[in-house]
């Protein structure tokens, strides 16, 4: 628990006071923290982002593979083991940042429903806030961001019915957007799928699809009771996954449209 508290949630709290005592507003300072957060991440998110485009490239040879050793499981895991270690990737390699992702979440989580959840209070938040971050008492923070209170839930109402804000929105659009841009790897297992005996692997395929949609859905459920200020996080965050995914899926396009290039000479 100490480790939790002093590498994740603490942290996390001290810099969204420290950004928020520069822009007087915890939103930017929310989107400020996202900023960090993804750099920080970022020696560990290019491999795994690395390791997803060239599995694109392999797409081919593992469907040979498929069709080759499609009764022969262990086999065909020993083949693709093997090509994976040829083609230099580590198919865990996604693991940790993940895992990094999903904690920090949490921590935010914790944060926003504890300190934030009803009214701030400053002695809640000077207690977790180093020294030199510590708020005047009585101080009240700004929770505008836009038209949201960032302790509550981004709803519109509309004929007395709750709706997803506009927030909420974006941030299951930018995951869909996300995923949508791996479903190369997604297709193309699909068909492998189709051509293996019995279609053995339909329903892992079937699942990875389907993700494309479960998860985007799932945000938006969990965002009617979620505080605003985590949808501001995970919206921005979206968003950078997105820009990046899309600058290294260009990278390699130009790549691969190089080298194919000078086969040809």
């Amino acid at each position: 628990m100490n480790i939790w508290f002093s590498f994740f949630y603490q942290p996390l709290i001290n810099g969204l006071i420290a950004f928020y005592r520069v822009f007087g507003n915890l939103g930017w300072a929310i989107v400020a923290l996202t900023g960090v957060v993804r750099l920080l991440l970022l020696p560990l998110l290019l491999p795994s982002l690395k390791a997803a485009e060239k599995m694109k490239e392999l797409s081919p040879k593992l469907a040979k593979l498929k069709e080759k050793y499609g009764n022969d499981k262990q086999k065909f895991a020993q083949e693709q083991i093997a090509l994976y270690r040829e083609a230099g990737i580590n198919p865990i390699a996604g693991l940790l940042p993940n895992i990094l992702q999903i904690a920090i979440l949490i921590a935010l989580f914790q944060a926003f429903n504890k300190v934030l959840g009803n009214a701030v209070v400053t002695a809640k938040l000077n207690e977790v806030l180093y020294p030199f971050l510590k708020l005047a008492e009585g101080a009240n923070l700004n929770l505008k961001f836009f038209y949201l209170n960032l302790a509550k839930p981004d709803l519109i109402k509309l004929a007395g019915k709750n709706f997803p804000g506009i927030f909420l929105i974006l941030s299951a659009l930018g995951q869909f957007l996300s995923a949508k841009l791996m479903m190369p790897i997604a297709k193309k297992q699909e068909k492998n799928a189709d051509k293996t005996p019995e279609k053995a692997d339909d329903f892992a395929a079937m699942m990875q699809t389907q993700s494309l949609y479960i998860f985007p859905a799932m945000t938006i459920l969990l965002g009617f009771s979620f505080p605003s200020g985590l949808v501001l996080y995970w919206t921005v965050f979206s968003l950078f996954n997105l820009v990046q995914q899309a600058i290294m899926k260009s990278k390699f396009s130009h790549k691969a449209g190089a080298s194919f290039g000078q086969k040809l000479k």
